[in-house]
């Protein structure tokens, strides 16, 4: 069997199973959201934190609950990073300094899961287990309940409510993703993955001295890591170290875990506004940029550009032997068309075109199908856009699922899809402009120009993969990546938010003859078509510069 057609058919397999999930789970995540019922655990969290379920929230409190709860966090985990050397379980490992402290808690807090560090020379026991693997269970939450608000938004009429956040914070957790993370984990338990609390013991005997590794409760983080689009590793490696991803099967199965619930919420999404074609509409945009980025990967990284590619049969640079060219193309596409940042290969080491479509990936927003709830806001702002531009070309006012998308409405859409780029090519330009970053980078020309773009495009978009090669580990990108993150993950959410508190105050208008079938694949092609022009248009000259220029010259 060839390589290329051991990919398509992996692609099938994929596609089949996400199919048979998408239904039951993305009814389920809709009842889930939807229910007036507590579990008595859930009653008993809510206790706990002094907090009233049952209390309907405008949209700044809302907000301010997710910002309240995010800010503890990631002082939470600053703190806990920062006594590591005096805590139990710390493998011997010093406590960490400031600068990383406050990287590593703005990048886990905030869904990115960007590391700058080796984990398993840096991070003990208790630290990757009560501090880094929790926030990925909770920052994921935070996107999903981010999401369903914006969706009651278009649901609700005449009213600013949009269900409480602590209510829909703890039932993320507790009823998706909790449940689904420890069959995950057994699963990749059964495939070889490792689950323990050992220490640190000596592997072989090399020339030059022997090589050490450290156990830990890698399973059931690597489970949570995928299914929350989280992307954090246990191991500097990532997916790409045995230990976290043991073979073909693993493989594949943590690529499904990334795009399941992305990918569901779109069957969410239309169940809770009462039209599942809408649903579908979303599916079908995301699936389509999902496909076919994955196709220009396969063209970009099979082909030969010389005998060392001939004789491997692609781009075998950077990637595992045991899972080849065609599934590390899915899974690089996955990872940065999702904010996951997970990587079973390293994007640095792909041809030119192919890292530039991975940076592409990211900048277009991780919306196809993007991260846990983040991809499904982040569509449907691209669906505001679109049918603000088909109303402009037919001169009516644009409505989108029986809501009029006004003055009010398109402002708030414009601030969310204006904030991303501008952090990325504000903290990129700075990062050339200034003497030292620029030392941080392994290569020269248009490829040590790609690693500086990349980092600042995956730490503004949330997403946490590295294009490896360049020292991020330093005061300089420390702080001002985590920076972005902060930046990149909560400011967009304010905008979401205020959009959605002024859909829901709307009264639903009637369609017309005159009204935009959204449920049509007309709109899909140009919900399509307005995704890739914009983005085009934003990022085109910073792409010259890196990866275009990088691939046109080899």
């Amino acid at each position: 069997m060839g390589p290329v057609l051991a990919g398509v058919l992996q692609l099938l397999a994929l596609i089949a199973a996400l199919a048979l999930a998408y239904r039951p789970l993305g009814d389920y995540m809709a009842k889930v959201y939807s229910s007036d019922k507590h579990l008595r655990v859930e009653k008993w969290i809510y206790k706990g934190i002094g907090a009233n379920p049952n209390t309907e929230m405008r949209w700044p409190a809302y907000l301010r609950g997710v910002l309240a709860f995010s800010a503890v966090s990631v002082l939470f985990l600053y703190l806990l990073q920062r006594f590591q050397g005096s805590l139990p379980g710390s493998l011997g490992f010093s406590s960490i300094d400031p600068d990383q402290a406050f990287n590593t808690a703005a990048s886990f807090v905030s869904n990115t899961n960007w590391q700058s560090y080796y984990g398993e020379q840096a991070m003990g026991h208790v630290v990757q287990t009560g501090g880094l693997a929790v926030q990925n269970f909770l920052s994921a939450s935070v996107g999903i309940a981010v999401a369903v608000a914006l969706v009651r938004g278009f649901a609700r009429s005449r009213t600013g409510e949009l269900g409480n956040f602590w209510s829909d914070l703890v039932r993320g957790t507790i009823r998706i993703l909790l449940p689904i993370s420890v069959i995950a984990a057994i699963v990749l338990v059964a495939c070889g993955a490792i689950q323990n609390f050992s220490g640190i013991h000596e592997v072989g005997q090399f020339t030059g001295g022997s090589q050490q590794w450290n156990g830990g409760a890698v399973a059931s983080q690597e489970a949570i890591k995928e299914l929350g689009t989280n992307g954090g590793g246990y191991f500097n490696a990532n997916s790409a170290h045995p230990f976290e991803n043991p073979n073909a099967f693993s493989n594949l199965f943590e690529i499904f875990l990334i795009l399941l619930i992305p990918f569901s919420l779109t069957r969410t999404f239309g169940r809770m506004v009462g039209s599942l074609r809408q649903g579908y509409a979303i599916l079908a945009t995301m699936a389509t940029i999902w496909v076919g980025f994955i196709c220009l990967m396969w063209w970009t990284e099979f082909a030969h550009h010389g005998p060392a590619f001939e004789v491997a049969g692609g781009a075998m640079e950077g990637k595992e032997t045991r899972f080849g060219i065609g599934v590390s193309s899915i899974f690089s596409i996955s990872t940065t068309l999702t904010s996951t940042g997970a990587v079973d290969s390293f994007h640095s080491s792909n041809t030119g075109l192919g890292g530039g479509l991975n940076l592409l990936g990211m900048q277009l927003g991780e919306i196809a199908p993007g991260g846990t709830g983040s991809g499904l806001y982040g569509m449907l702002i691209m669906a505001i856009i679109a049918v603000f531009i088909a109303g402009l070309m037919v001169g009516r006012t644009p409505e989108y699922l029986g809501k009029k998308i006004g003055t009010r409405e398109i402002k708030f859409a414009a601030c969310y899809i204006l904030i991303t780029p501008a952090l990325v090519l504000v903290f990129t330009a700075a990062a050339m402009a200034l003497p030292t970053p620029g030392n941080s980078m392994t290569n020269s020309g248009a490829h040590g120009f790609s690693e500086i773009l990349y980092a600042y495009t995956s730490a503004s978009n949330n997403n946490g993969s590295a294009f490896a090669g360049l020292n991020a580990d330093t005061q300089w990108f420390n702080s001002t990546l985590g920076l972005a993150m902060l930046l990149g993950r909560f400011l967009p959410m304010v905008f979401v938010l205020a959009l959605a508190g002024s859909l829901a105050e709307q009264k639903p208008v009637p369609a017309t003859a005159g009204t935009l079938r959204t449920e049509k694949p007309l709109f899909t092609g140009l919900l399509v078509g307005a995704i890739l022009i914009i983005t085009g248009l934003t990022y085109f000259p910073a792409l010259a510069l890196g990866p275009l220029a990088e691939g046109l010259a080899s």
